[in-house]
């Protein structure tokens, strides 16, 4: 992760605030660095376009592709959008009135204005990588996902494919990289971010390492950025494009796009503090979908959380340990005669104590882990954590039925179903503390630490559910659960706000 800190709107931003653009960018970037931290977002870097790793690393990409013959020298003119970094089409443009009335254009995508502007630049030869683009494009149909971008770059590259300005006049923008050997140009600052993926991994020398194993995950917004013209880019520097691009969409709220005009820009620290670290990243996880829009309001965050989150998976923890149904505070055995193995639980009436719904329920939680392990491979969160939900409700459901409290301990025989119902239950907290340590680090931790699984023991490739149910022991049979530090996860209020708009309704 890191920040791209190059450009006209950096530049004009420090001016208009009255700094330096080395001294906003360094005080932006480390807001977006606590903002990483603050949610239990970990990097193995975090990177800056100022650093001087990343400038020569530019210089010489650069060189690569003046060798290449890609670069030429040429006029350019166009409408300029300084806030999107780009010159932009007619056919990406909008008719609007600025703030005195004045007629002018503006983007479609963001709205900002538009400016004419002529300009002597260098110019790469995009035109000229159409064959090899769609040539890539058809041989790695997975290159990009989800789908619908992956169709919206094929329809993109069955168009013109204009030569590109890759520099602006040094004169104009003087905070950027100069072009090597030609001092009144500065590399255009999409050039010199996109180099950032080669830079991290340290191009020109040691990448070889991990380019092209490198999967980029972007915004729709810089799509053809990053999809179109970055692997031209790479392929004329003489590198294969990138393995993977992953494409995820935007967050509006209540059904509008968070601008700073219409004051409803979400604050990630004030919603940390208001549903919690874990509540937070669950709600954008869950339901986060890539390839559409999604709306996030208050309400939504309120009922989502406390529904799968307090009620569902902390209440299923709740009633499964409370010292009136499991007295010894132990992980209790499996009895295989109350639930014996069965090869095809598909029409059976049920054997020993368990029912043919029961044997479906444990089969879906088997499934589980590799299910999920799959969405998160393939960028679908929201997926795997709808597959989680859904058997947390089941093992709800397969406690609900049998009812333990309602079992006679004084009964040998009712003694073993209960403690293989609680064990089941058991099993199955254990399969999703697990899964959902990436997702909810901090409840994840103390429903495994009540479960007494040792650290050692949270490891996806080791994760076996259910062992004694095959024949194989169980080292969590017999043990000691760990103390009980009360609820899993608080039920959260709904907002203040909205309290007072619902009694208005």
């Amino acid at each position: 992760s890191g920040t791209d800190e190059h450009g006209l709107k950096i530049q004009q931003a420090a001016a208009a605030a009255g700094t330096s653009p080395p001294e906003l960018c360094q005080r932006v970037s480390g807001l977006f660095r606590q903002a990483l931290t603050q949610a239990a977002v970990s990097f193995t870097d975090f990177t800056r376009t100022s650093e001087p790793r990343h400038q020569r690393a530019v210089r010489h990409f650069w060189g690569a592709l003046w060798d290449g013959g890609s670069l030429y020298k040429g006029s350019y003119e166009g409408w300029y959008c300084t806030p999107e970094e780009c010159f932009l089409p007619e056919s990406q443009l909008a008719e609007r009135r600025d703030a005195q009335g004045r007629p002018c254009k503006v983007s479609l995508e963001s709205g900002h204005q538009v400016h004419w502007t002529r300009e002597e630049n260098y110019m790469f030869r995009l035109s000229a990588f159409r064959d090899p683009l769609q040539k890539w494009l058809r041989d790695n149909p997975r290159a990009i996902s989800p789908d619908p971008f992956y169709q919206c770059v094929l329809r993109w590259l069955e168009e013109d494919l204009p030569d590109l300005s890759v520099s602006r006049e040094r004169s104009r923008l003087q905070w950027g990289i100069p072009v090597p050997s030609d001092s009144t140009q500065t590399i255009y600052v999409w050039v010199d971010a996109l180099v950032n993926y080669l830079s991290v991994v340290g191009y020109p020398e040691t990448h070889g390492e991990w380019w092209p194993a490198a999967h980029h995950v972007v915004g729709k917004d810089i799509l053809k950025f990053h999809a179109v013209y970055w692997p031209a880019l790479l392929m004329a520097a003489g590198l294969a494009p990138p393995e993977r691009i992953f494409v995820h969409s935007h967050w509006t709220v209540r059904g509008q796009k968070m601008s700073k005009s219409l004051g409803n820009v979400i604050d990630p620290f004030a919603c940390i503090g208001r549903y919690t670290l874990d509540g937070f990243r669950y709600f954008l996880l869950r339901q986060g979908v890539p390839e559409r829009d999604c709306d996030y309001y208050d309400e939504k965050v309120v009922k989502l959380v406390n529904s799968e989150l307090a009620d569902a998976l902390g209440g299923l923890l709740n009633r499964s340990t409370a010292l009136s149904i499991n007295p010894s505070n132990t992980y209790p055995r499996f009895s295989e005669s109350c639930f014996p193995k069965v090869l095809d639980h598909r029409g059976i009436k049920g054997m020993g104590r368990a029912s043919a719904e029961d044997y479906e329920f444990v089969a879906s939680v088997a499934s589980l882990p590799l299910q999920v392990a799959s969405y998160f491979e393939g960028f679908q969160i929201y997926k795997a954590l709808e597959c989680i939900a859904l058997c947390v409700r089941q093992t709800n459901g397969f406690f609900q039925r049998h009812g333990p409290w309602k079992l006679n301990r004084k009964d040998p025989a009712e003694q073993l179903w209960l403690d293989t119902i609680i064990h089941v239950t058991l099993e199955c907290l254990r399969v999703y503390g697990t899964l959902l340590q990436p997702v909810i680090p901090h409840t994840a931790d103390k429903l495994l630490s009540r479960l007494a699984v040792e650290p050692e023991e949270r490891g996806l490739s080791s994760l076996t559910f259910l062992p004694r149910y095959h024949g194989r022991p169980c080292p969590f049979e017999g043990r000691q659960l760990g103390p009980d530090t009360g609820v899993l996860f608080h039920r959260l209020e709904k907002s203040r706000q909205h309290q007072i708009e619902t009694k208005k309704l």
